[in-house]
């Protein structure tokens, strides 16, 4: 397989995981259940997740009000943006 392929794997990966990952935290807080920590879910976006992450955060209604938490996220999502458009 080529790179890209692998590249568009992983990518397909990392943002299902972090995806899933909110969707469990925000189930978890709902429940009162051992929870993820918001660096587990930060180092998930940094991964390559941070579409994936923003995505949930407006699906699962989940800490969009929690700072710094929205700040980081959305600095994630920018340096990101920034280095696939250099």
């Amino acid at each position: 397989m080529t790179t890209g392929i692998w590249v568009a794997v992983y990518l397909g990966a990392i943002n299902l995981a972090t995806f899933a990952a909110f969707g469990w935290d925000k189930r978890q807080a709902q429940h009162n259940g051992q929870r993820i920590s918001e660096s587990s879910l930060l180092l998930l976006s940094f991964a390559g997740g941070s579409l994936a992450a923003k995505f949930a955060q407006k699906r699962f209604r989940h800490k969009t009000q929690k700072e710094p938490f929205g700040l980081l996220l959305n600095v994630i999502l920018c340096v990101q943006a920034l280095c696939l458009s250099a």
